[in-house]
């Protein structure tokens, strides 16, 4: 059962959090998508808001009076003078009733907002895609720096282990007076400084996990290795800006002019009547300052107000002319959006290349210094050559590999850039 346990725990180890756990994880509990979800519902809400607008309201009113002259419950009209019975007259009076006010016609001002609230909706729609996108392509190219870091230091541990082997070599050949004292002081140096170099790695890839927790919203010990084919790219630059044409940061401009023409619409609105309507019904209380006795009278109305601005010096104008402007910066602010996002691709794309051939050229580079360094170590036994020798081609290989480690995460890191401006990490 021990066996078994301690197997199990090697495998998770092992395995760890692969990256598609972690992004979906992170497009749940992050903190960005919560905020991303918080925006989504206030949009809502607000949208929400504009058309109860629409139905206007009914308030439960109630009011006291204390007058210095008594008053009547009701106005007194000539049928209750004319019935001579006794008017019931106060100088408290209660009011209790329901009121009821709803607009009838604002110039389709209302019409107007809760348009544009839909529009807003859309727009957050569109943004927490994109922020979405942003997550995840962080989100993937720390857990490549990890990957990256950690193949480092496994190749840094393997050249620090080669050299501690070389270290005890000379250590032993000194003994024989086959090697100078001089050559065992230096490999010492030399194994003491990868030492700290492998020390320099493990901090770092606590770091960037420490980052990536962070961006993910929960703690990460181990993460599982993650295939990466290096292959030649074959993006066109033309068709990817076509494809752009429909994505969300353009499906965000386009819905800005469509919000910014909706409040031009409203602002013209105000050159229009405004109609609404109000009603009213309640009881008015009181005790009759003759009898002593509390009576009340029923009392409604209802009515219609209309209301036409003739002059307001300019007011109307000048909000018609702001919302023109507002429209003109999102027509702007849409046609820099597709030249940046035309930029982008064709500096993305050159990336893709440029680490491509980077990392075949440092392919062929660790190549020949690996065999540079097996020669040199050969003729450094063969004392055909100095320790410095060695010890440089060793370096040389080690730089090279180290080289080749980095543009190979580096090229999978510009595709993933690719997928971010296309929108296409959350597919």
């Amino acid at each position: 059962m021990k066996t078994l346990f301690l197997l199990l725990v090697g495998i998770v180890s092992v395995w760890g959090d692969s990256l598609p756990e972690l992004i979906k994880y992170a497009k749940t509990h992050s903190t960005i998508s919560k905020q991303n979800q918080a925006a989504l519902d206030l949009a809502a809400l607000n949208r929400q808001n504009a058309k109860a607008q629409l139905f206007g309201e009914l308030n439960v009113v109630g009011d006291y009076t204390h007058y210095n002259i008594e008053r009547t419950l009701a106005p007194l009209v000539p049928s209750t003078i004319a019935s001579g019975e006794p008017v019931t007259t106060s100088k408290d009076i209660y009011t209790a009733g329901l009121q009821y006010t709803v607009p009838l016609f604002t110039g389709f001002a209302q019409t107007r907002q809760v348009e544009i609230e839909g529009i807003a909706k859309k727009m957050s729609q569109a943004k927490n895609r994109l922020s979405t996108e942003q997550l995840i392509y962080n989100i993937r190219s720390l857990y490549l720096s990890v990957l990256a870091q950690k193949e480092m230091l496994h190749a840094q541990q393997r050249y620090t282990k080669a050299l501690q082997k070389l270290q005890k070599q000379i250590a032993y050949e000194v003994k024989l007076g086959k090697k100078a004292k001089i050559d065992a002081l230096k490999a010492s140096s030399d194994v003491a400084a990868n030492k700290t170099k492998e020390a320099l790695f493990l901090a770092n890839i606590e770091t960037t996990k420490a980052t990536l927790a962070a961006l993910v919203g929960k703690p990460i010990s181990h993460i599982s290795t993650l295939h990466i084919a290096v292959k030649k790219p074959h993006y066109s630059i033309a068709k990817l800006y076509r494809k752009a044409q429909a994505l969300a940061k353009v499906r965000v401009d386009d819905l800005g002019i469509q919000k910014a023409q909706k409040m031009i619409d409203k602002s013209n609105a105000s050159t229009l009547p405004q109609v609404n309507f109000s009603g009213y019904v309640g009881k008015n209380y009181g005790k009759d300052l003759a009898t002593d006795d509390w009576d009340n009278e029923t009392l409604w109305q209802v009515g219609v107000n209309v209301s036409y601005n003739l002059v307001d010096f300019g007011k109307r104008s000048i909000a018609t002319q702001k919302a023109k402007i507002a429209k003109m910066q999102a027509g702007f602010q849409k046609e820099q959006t597709l030249l940046d996002l035309k930029k982008l691709l064709t500096q993305g794309v050159a990336q893709v290349k440029q680490y491509y051939a980077t990392y075949r050229g440092n392919q062929a580079q660790y190549r020949l210094a690996y065999e540079a360094q097996k020669i040199e170590e050969v003729r450094y036994n063969n004392s055909a050559s100095t320790l410095n020798d060695l010890l440089l081609a060793k370096a040389q290989a080690w730089l090279a590999q180290a080289q080749m480690i980095e543009s190979k995460y580096n090229y999978q890191k510009s595709k993933y850039y690719i997928n971010y401006l296309m929108e296409e990490g959350a597919k």
